[in-house]
């Protein structure tokens, strides 16, 4: 990737107020996504995303994260919401994912020891628009404020890739440099508690970002 080209995109994920989805768009976050995963703490509700929707600056996106829900909640939530992305977390399948006809992302569990390769990525789910490579063990739920080791992302995809999992503002830069991802999402990261986001952190977030971009360039 040509890095004088390229900036790095931003996700603020777990987004539960409209306060915080305004500051992200004041920031220039990228997308902001809405939690509809059966069991998360920062799950919220068709109706309740197309409220906080409303407060979304024009140009950020809004992306929606699954996890094994049914295909009618998904249905539900794109009607309502209308997410420019779709990202399932748990073990959909291509087939499942690529019906609501929405773009969407596959997480990819990197914390339980689970090995790999691009090939493998790329066959299993061929019309994922990219990958997002996290620190949750299969099976599991992300945000959770743990990294993994960066250097097992695999190298050779022919799709964008999200950086997530434990990244903070302390460690956003040196994680940019160390994998040169197209976007990082953060969640616990920015946050006092789950789903309440931190003004300063998301502000220091972001700056650091950009301090990568200008570090690889």
């Amino acid at each position: 990737m040509n890095r004088t080209l390229y900036r790095t995109r931003i996700k603020f994920c777990g987004m539960t107020r409209p306060g915080d989805v305004r500051l992200a768009g004041e920031l220039g976050v990228d997308a902001v996504g809405f939690v509809f995963a059966p069991g998360s703490p920062r799950r919220l509700t068709a109706a309740e995303a197309r409220q906080l929707r409303l407060a979304l600056a024009p140009m950020v996106s809004a992306v929606a994260l699954f996890r094994d829900n049914t295909a009618a909640e998904v249905r539900e939530v794109v009607r309502q919401v209308r997410p420019a992305l779709l990202q399932f977390h748990g073990e959909e399948d291509d087939a499942f994912c690529r019906g609501f006809r929405v773009p969407w992302m596959k997480a990819v569990p990197m914390g339980g020891g689970e090995s790999w390769d691009a090939r493998s990525l790329q066959q299993r789910w061929p019309n994922a628009d990219g990958f997002l490579f996290d620190s949750h063990a299969a099976g599991q739920g992300g945000g959770t404020g743990h990294a993994f080791d960066w250097s097992r992302i695999p190298s050779g995809l022919h799709r964008p890739f999200v950086l997530a999992g434990g990244i903070t503002p302390d460690n956003v830069h040196d994680a940019i440099l160390a994998t040169l991802p197209w976007a990082v999402d953060v969640a616990s990261g920015i946050e006092v508690s789950p789903g309440i986001k931190d003004g300063e952190k998301m502000r220091r977030f972001v700056a650091e970002v950009r301090r990568a971009d200008c570090s690889a360039d």
